[in-house]
């Protein structure tokens, strides 16, 4: 998988994505919305409004790549509530795994076990 750090994080853009965006519209949503520093070699997750296709970035230390994928059928899982409103949505690898193979639970259920203090 993309990331194997455990130290790298996931980030999901709560709303719909115009996926027609490349390197650097990509980088200014993650700039704005997200207010984080791209080179940090966090995964932003982008999902267009009809759920057909993802865009995934990333910083690998070098430059930004942009992995792609269009589902031959179904949809993916949708991660927002309110289209008009984008949230940011943190998810672990084992969901953007889950999510990106199709899983229609991702976003509906907590799939990740909750943070316990000691």
């Amino acid at each position: 998988m993309i990331g194997t750090s455990p130290a790298v994080r996931v980030f999901a853009y709560g709303a719909p994505a115009d996926l027609r965006k490349g390197f650097d519209g990509l980088a200014g949503i993650v700039e704005r919305h997200f207010q984080r520093d791209l080179q940090d070699g966090d995964l932003f997750l982008f999902i267009n409004r009809r759920r057909t296709s993802a865009k995934l970035l990333h910083w690998d230390g070098t430059g930004v790549c942009i992995y792609a994928k269009r589902l031959a059928r179904g949809r993916f899982s949708q991660l927002w509530e309110d289209a008009s409103t984008a949230n940011t949505i943190s998810l672990t690898r084992s969901e953007l795994g889950l999510l990106m193979e199709g899983a229609n639970l991702c976003g509906k259920l907590p799939i990740s076990p909750k943070k316990v203090s000691y």
